[in-house]
């Protein structure tokens, strides 16, 4: 399954899908604002509805991580509370990203910048990182996005383990969890929700709180792309 919601300049697309047993799904078809099919394509062009400015908005520099995560409190429209422990940012974007992943984003111009950040709630139970890979082409961007959500577990992008000052466990390996990834103008945001103690239940719960720290992030690096902020 796949939402799609019309950002002010270009589309915005985000594909969902659940860790586990699945290892592979279909590209999603993406339906936009307008009724029109719009799927990335994996080999060269612009997503569907590019805008005629997007030249201009290229020009601006990459997303930095101040930017991209400015605050260290989040609070969602659904009330809920995280805090950020940890933030991570490189320019070697193959560091966390899976070998396929790695091989793919080194392709083209290139990923300029990866940050991450890892989110915890105020209970201390889930541990969510989301992580933004920007592009300098939009082409390589859209390839990145839709290999990644044909394939989720093949071209991933591996979460954070929490550093020591954070005082949360470190998610015992195996765990299952939830992934979700989104497109803005030139950037992939991955999420990875987990629980701490490696519960494999409540996943629409952890479903819930990694869609709202995707679509928060996803906002704020869109509005940036798009010279609203």
């Amino acid at each position: 399954m796949a939402l799609v919601a019309a950002a002010a300049v270009g589309t915005l697309l985000i594909a969902d899908e659940d860790d586990g047993d699945r290892t592979t799904s279909a590209p999603p078809a993406t339906t936009t604002a307008s009724g029109l099919t719009a799927v990335p394509s994996g080999d060269a062009g612009l997503p569907s509805g590019a805008p005629s400015a997007l030249p201009s908005l290229l020009a601006r520099p990459i997303v930095r991580p101040e930017q991209a995560f400015p605050s260290t409190s989040v609070r969602l429209p659904d009330g809920s509370r995280y805090a950020r422990v940890d933030l991570s940012t490189t320019v070697d974007c193959a560091r966390g990203a899976s070998p396929a992943l790695a091989r793919l984003v080194a392709q083209g111009e290139g990923c300029s910048r990866s940050t991450a950040a890892l989110f915890t709630d105020t209970e201390r139970r889930s541990q969510v990182t989301v992580t933004v890979l920007s592009f300098e082409r939009v082409e390589d961007a859209s390839r990145v996005f839709t290999m990644a959500s044909a394939d989720p577990p093949r071209y991933r992008v591996d979460p954070l383990d929490p550093p020591p000052r954070a005082g949360l466990p470190t998610v015992p390996p195996g765990s299952a969890g939830v992934s979700r990834r989104a497109m803005t103008v030139r950037s992939v945001v991955f999420a990875n929700g987990r629980w701490g103690d490696g519960t494999k239940t409540g996943e629409a719960e952890l479903a819930a709180r990694t869609e709202g720290l995707l679509r928060r992030a996803d906002d704020t690096v869109a509005a940036y792309e798009e010279g609203r902020s």
